[in-house]
């Protein structure tokens, strides 16, 4: 069984909170990950969404495989690198402000 894979590097968001988006389409058809992902109030469902329909067109390009059919195997979310700024505070003092990023996986296959 041949799968379509997606990656998307780099994303400027907490790994934390796009889990919670990752979750709500995993072992979906396409369809309606799609569907739950566009409607989500979560700026993660929006950018996750980008990485799926990368990973479904992969799909119906290289694979030759039917939308209809496509099924989200697997979606990872890894964190990537974090970008490290500071804050002034009080008597010359300074806070350190982590900034982290993503990386997205998405893989598709033939469903059942």
């Amino acid at each position: 069984m041949a799968n379509a894979t997606a990656k998307t590097k780099y994303v400027r968001i907490s790994p934390r909170k796009a889990r919670l988006a990752a979750g709500l389409i995993r072992g979906l058809p396409v369809a309606q990950a799609s569907v739950q992902l566009e409607f989500s109030q979560l700026k993660a469902g929006r950018l996750l969404k980008k990485t799926l329909d990368s990973a479904v067109a992969n799909a119906e390009t290289q694979l030759e495989l039917r939308r209809d059919n496509l099924k989200v195997v697997e979606v990872r979310v890894d964190e990537g690198p974090r970008m490290k700024r500071s804050k002034p505070k009080n008597k010359g003092g300074s806070h350190a402000i982590i900034k982290r990023t993503s990386h997205f996986t998405v893989v598709v296959g033939q469903g059942e």
